[in-house]
């Protein structure tokens, strides 16, 4: 997801965005785990999109 799609999201959409994405995290480490998946870049990638969407809601919090 590019930064500008996210800076278009509300703060609850961003909320849920960001649960969706530790969940999704959560699930690759453990699919990891278990035996290698086919991308683990995908983990990496996952790993920043929920710091980009952080910044992006603390931004918008202290806006406010």
């Amino acid at each position: 997801m590019k930064n500008s799609e996210l800076n278009s999201l509300t703060l609850e959409e961003l909320k849920q965005k960001l649960e969706a994405e530790k969940e999704s995290l959560t699930k690759l480490k453990f699919a990891h785990a278990i035996s290698p998946i086919e991308n683990p870049m995908k983990i990496k990638e996952t790993k920043k999109l929920i710091a980009r969407i952080r910044t992006i809601l603390k931004l918008k919090e202290t806006q406010n």
